[in-house]
């Protein structure tokens, strides 16, 4: 039986780099401690399975020494002040992805003589975020009255998205790697990112967060899109430090869409609790209870030390409570979701048109045969 010689040091790499997923590893290849030692070598079948199960390319086994990893755009993540050191491999090869749809749907947007994306870029951080946020409102079409009346957060997002999409954004968002449900998103590694472009600009969205909390990170983006900037974020609704400026700035513009303070001021009620404000007004802007807490101290209704208190609080509380899967849904949309209806539309078209391989448009759309292909056509409004 042939042996492969990997190098010790690379299948130690690539368990490390799984981060948790990587601790399953020892169960499913009971030799990889002897192997990862040098006592012991893989066979060919052993090395490939190994390799798919880490989502490392097999040649990577027989390097010197790990490849390095660097992001392929500007990491704007901190954690508790300080820059993340190491991305996972599903971070990775979803922004590959990301970047792969974004090439093709600028070049298809070239060769149908679209216009540019007029907003993109027009910003700078020293434009007023309240400035920038009316300016959203408008180009969106994002209307306070119509979104408190959505029944629930998904409608509201399912909306945003939507207004975002008719402006000329990519909005993708998904929890998992591609259509691999066993590949799944960390919230808590990064919560979105923008890919900025004047033809094809794109928004991710980690579909592992919260509805409320995917609420606040299109918001976010979309400002960066503003800005004109690329970014991997891990923002959330507090009040940052540490951070670099224009994520501050991102923040405060997506804070100022989705709750402006004219209309906060409008909703108060004299003697309302802290904790009965943030639940109603959480339900009326169709935002977390961060994003209320906040806001709540940038108009002087909290003072800093009750913020602290109040916000940790919440913060346990959610913990607690967790994210409750919302089941399976439907495939179709789920997987319009994940590579947004504008660009589903554009790669069926191309495809039907003869502009685009089936294969080509399968692999970028997740979906394996002709008849889902067919079906996701149709969901997608395109005439077959």
């Amino acid at each position: 039986m042939n042996r492969m010689p990997a190098n010790p040091a690379i299948l130690t790499w690539a368990q490390e780099r799984l981060g948790v997923e990587g601790h399953d590893l020892a169960g499913r290849f009971p030799k990889l401690e002897a192997w990862q030692a040098g006592d012991a070598q893989p066979t060919l079948r052993q090395l490939e399975a190994f390799a798919a199960a880490t989502y490392v390319p097999i040649g990577y086994f027989f390097l010197s020494e790990p490849p390095p990893e660097a992001l392929p755009i500007p990491d704007f993540r901190t954690i508790q002040g300080r820059p993340v050191v190491r991305p996972s491999p599903n971070l990775l090869d979803m922004i590959y992805a990301c970047q792969q749809r974004q090439d093709w749907y600028r070049e298809f947007a070239q060769l149908t003589r679209q216009g540019n994306v007029a907003f993109v870029g027009t910003a700078t951080l020293d434009t007023p975020p309240e400035q920038v946020a009316a300016e959203m409102r408008d180009k969106l079409g994002f209307d306070l009255d119509e979104r408190r009346h959505c029944p629930t957060w998904a409608d509201a997002l399912r909306m945003f998205i939507q207004q975002a999409d008719r402006a000329g954004v990519l909005v993708m968002v998904s929890g998992v790697v591609l259509s691999n449900n066993r590949r799944t998103l960390d919230p808590n590694e990064f919560r979105g990112f923008a890919l900025a472009d004047q033809r094809a600009p794109l928004v991710f969205i980690n579909g592992s967060d919260t509805k409320s909390g995917q609420m606040f990170t299109l918001a976010h983006e979309l400002a960066h899109l503003w800005l004109g900037t690329t970014a991997l974020s891990n923002a959330g609704a507090e009040p940052m430090n540490g951070h670099r400026p224009e994520e501050v700035w991102c923040n405060k513009v997506a804070a100022e869409l989705l709750v402006p303070l004219d209309a906060l001021h409008e909703a108060l009620q004299p003697n309302e609790s802290t904790d009965e404000a943030m639940r109603r007004l959480s339900r009326r802007f169709k935002v977390s209870t961060l994003v209320v807490l906040r806001r709540l101290l940038d108009i002087g209704g909290l003072s800093r030390p009750a913020f602290e208190i109040a916000w940790a609080a919440e913060l346990e509380r959610l913990r607690e409570i967790g994210q409750r899967g919302a089941g399976g849904g439907d495939f179709y949309l789920t997987t319009l979701s994940r590579v947004s209806r504008r660009f589903a539309r554009a790669l069926v078209e191309s495809t039907l048109e003869g502009h685009t391989l089936y294969r080509d448009a399968f692999r970028m759309l997740g979906v394996s045969r002709t008849e889902t292909f067919n079906n996701l056509a149709r969901e997608a409004g395109v005439a077959m």
